[in-house]
């Protein structure tokens, strides 16, 4: 596969998940960086959406909870360059149902060069980061290239 270069934009498009028993874990960190978080577009998987925009008072774009197809949802976003950044407060100490699908999440997002945090300390750095409000560049795999020589 060639890459290409692509630029995440200064404003991001950020994806919040979180398991059940780390849901009160997200929702204190967006409350902590609430200020923040409400320059960016905030995207999240129903039930952890809904709970952040009813805890923080952010808007949250909610899509399917994520054994419904939520974390399928988010990942098509990224694939299609509609998600800048995830962040994903999972639990690992609890066998998820839906296990295959957060697996599936994450590939994508490795596959699509977007960062990801998977809890609060690695959130922190990143919103903490300069590069969270500026335009960065980002390798990306070139799809169009791909197809073109299909």
């Amino acid at each position: 596969m060639e890459f290409i270069s692509q630029p995440l934009p200064a404003t991001k498009r950020v994806a919040l998940v979180a398991h059940d028993n780390r849901k009160a874990a997200l929702i204190e960190w967006c409350s902590r960086h609430r200020a923040l978080l409400q320059r960016h577009q905030l995207y999240g998987t129903g039930t952890t959406g809904a709970r952040v925009e009813e805890a923080t008072g952010l808007t949250v774009e909610k899509l399917f909870s994520g054994p419904m197809g939520g974390d399928q949802q988010l990942g098509a976003k990224i694939c299609q360059g509609e998600i800048d950044l995830l962040i994903f407060f999972w639990d690992p100490f609890e066998p998820m149902p839906h296990d295959p699908d957060v697996k599936a999440l994450l590939r994508i997002a490795a596959v699509w060069n977007i960062p990801v945090a998977c809890n609060g300390s690695s959130a922190d750095m990143m919103v903490q980061s300069a590069l969270m409000e500026a335009s960065f560049e980002r390798e990306i795999p070139d799809y169009q290239g791909y197809l073109a020589k299909r």
